[in-house]
């Protein structure tokens, strides 16, 4: 475990994984509804404690750390904020508490109930600029479903099937460069495995997210799964090769 991760506050752990999602100093603050100068504390407070030279080797220690242990693994969304983004001022809402969700991240962008892939799970509290409305209501039509929602069932049937290498092939460059096959294997095994077999999946709503470098989609189902009814998954997917690929995913 890496020096100084016991002294990091759980306000610090949640600003490196969303470091980790994709996040810069931005969309991290518009996320947690905190001033930018509130999350570069928090980021400078992180890196003194884990003796790290940036921002993203302090969150490359953190997903480390928490990947020795599955029960770490969990809530915690991250994008890339080294240091204060010059110039950059924003208002100092009163701090909120997002409401926590396991994640399961191939230790870098894909998610379920307590690991840590991709850790690129974008939260749907993020102000979208575009979504479509739930589905459920009488006076509500279905969500439409798009080429981004038909990509992430896509990838949702491979997760299904456990094909764990194929699954991984299918995720993006962002969560490849932060995890291995090997640690997203170990991950599934643990976390998605025990989950069982996917009884019923329908589409929620699927939003634009403005984050850098150029954006992502999200595209929330509800899953009954057969140990798990209920279920939320959150998938962040990126263009990538004129197609879709997932970067992140959260189940709740």
């Amino acid at each position: 475990m890496a020096p100084g991760y016991q002294a990091l506050t759980e306000k610090e752990k949640q600003t490196l994984r969303l470091l980790l999602d994709g996040h810069d100093a931005k969309s991290m603050a518009r996320h947690l509804q905190l001033s930018v100068h509130t999350i570069n504390e928090r980021l400078r407070d992180a890196r003194r404690k884990l003796s790290a030279s940036s921002s993203r080797e302090a969150a490359r220690l953190l997903r480390e750390a928490e990947g020795a242990d599955p029960q770490n693994l969990g809530d915690k969304p991250i994008g890339d904020a080294a240091g204060a983004l010059p110039g950059e001022q924003a208002g100092q809402p009163t701090e909120g508490s997002p409401a926590k969700r396991r994640t399961v991240r191939a230790i870098g962008g894909l998610t379920m109930i307590s690991f840590a892939l991709a850790l690129l799970a974008l939260s749907p509290s993020l102000q979208p600029a575009q979504e479509t409305a739930p589905a459920g209501r009488a006076s509500q039509a279905a969500p439409a479903e798009t080429a981004v929602t038909g990509a992430a069932r896509q990838w949702l049937a491979l997760v299904d099937a456990a094909q764990w290498q194929e699954s991984y092939a299918a995720t993006g460059q962002s969560f490849q460069s932060l995890n291995s096959l090997e640690a997203w294997q170990s991950a599934s095994a643990k976390v998605r495995v025990p989950l069982g077999r996917a009884i019923s999946r329908s589409l929620i709503a699927e939003q634009t997210i403005p984050a850098p470098p150029h954006g992502y989609q999200v595209v929330r189902f509800r899953t009954d799964f057969e140990n798990k009814g209920g279920a939320t998954e959150h998938l962040s997917l990126a263009r990538e090769g004129g197609g879709w690929k997932v970067v992140g995913y959260v189940i709740e």
